[in-house]
């Protein structure tokens, strides 16, 4: 007598086979996913630092923006120039909101890292010619 088809134990066994591997693709899908987000919120806070210093290059000064926001905003000189893209976020890609100041010498820009994971994923602060926290450059990898 041959038998056709698949027993209930061979069933069970492949089932928990890709049920195991479909979980740890996720975590790693979660990993990366939260790594690329981190890195999206360094560039946000590098393009507007980058349009404050050709902002000041062209006018020896930063301009006077009380907030991150009003650095984005439709009226903000960054944009009028064209120093920085339209449609930056005024929050980061975990729904924080990025903040940030400038005057006419200075200005500061802050990234406060990965809710619940700032040990892996700190935050960033940007100043002129300057960046505190764990900025992950182009050429590095992640682990």
């Amino acid at each position: 007598m041959s038998s056709k088809g698949f027993s209930l134990l061979e069933l069970l066994v492949a089932m928990t086979i890709i049920a195991l591997l479909g979980t740890l693709g996720f975590k790693q899908y979660q990993r990366y996913s939260m790594s690329s987000r981190h890195l999206k919120a360094q560039d946000d806070l590098k393009i507007v630092a980058e349009g404050l210093d050709q902002y000041y290059l062209k006018y020896g000064q930063y301009p006077d923006l009380p907030s991150y926001e009003s650095m984005v905003t439709t009226n903000s000189p960054l944009l009028k120039e064209n120093f920085i893209k339209v449609g930056m976020k005024n929050n980061d890609p975990f729904g924080q909101p990025y903040q940030g100041r400038a005057s006419r010498n200075t200005y500061e820009l802050k990234y406060l890292g990965v809710p619940d994971r700032t040990q892996e994923y700190p935050g960033i602060t940007r100043t002129p010619s300057q960046i505190t926290g764990n900025e992950v450059s182009e050429g590095s990898s992640i682990k």
